[in-house]
């Protein structure tokens, strides 16, 4: 009979090591990003306000009215992008300690893989529903040669939902494959 204790203790740690070094990657660059923005606070606050009175778009009257020209509500959405990067890489620097620990106590993985999600969920939000969505099309930034972030916000999308998948990836969590699994001495099914 094998000992169950043993391999709560040490898991497999190929595919949580990888959802580990993903969300820590992505955690490490959200927060630079959100420090960014905190210390050289007018560089991309001029993007926001650009994008939001789309001042450099095709000024097609039919979509002017959704331009934002107050500089107050443009200077809000900006404290909100960065009050909503800096929740989000506390979060994932959370969720970057859970895998950490999950990789010595499997126990811990469940935890990390419900963090991770809601971490690299509030970046596809954000880059996705805010940057290429909203900013995108509804404020048309797809339009501007200056102040277009559809790039950015992609690799941002991209990053975020490729940690997303590795994380909900079968055995990141030490269970749902062979490599988690105990066998059926153990008394715990994958």
């Amino acid at each position: 009979m094998s000992d169950k204790s043993s391999t709560n203790r040490i898991p497999h740690t190929g595919l949580p090591l990888a959802a580990a070094t993903l969300t820590g990657i992505v955690a490490l660059y959200i927060a630079l990003v959100a420090f960014g923005n905190i210390t050289d606070f007018g560089t991309n606050q001029e993007f926001v306000r650009h994008v939001l009175a789309m001042d450099t778009t095709f000024k097609d009257p039919d979509l002017m009215g959704r331009a934002i020209t107050s500089q107050t509500w443009q200077d809000a959405a900006y404290l909100g992008i960065i009050a909503w990067e800096t929740l989000a890489a506390l979060v994932l620097i959370a969720a970057t300690a859970l895998w950490a620990q999950g990789l010595r106590r499997r126990d811990r993985l469940a935890r990390a893989r419900l963090v991770s999600t809601v971490g690299l969920l509030m970046l596809l939000l954000l880059f996705g529903a805010g940057f290429l969505a909203i900013g995108g099309e509804w404020f048309s930034m797809w339009q501007s040669k200056t102040w277009n972030g559809l790039e950015a916000a992609t690799r941002n999308v991209t990053l975020a939902g490729i940690a997303l998948l590795v994380v909900h990836l079968p055995g990141a969590t030490g269970r749902g494959s062979a490599e988690g699994a105990v066998g059926a001495e153990g008394g715990e099914a994958s």
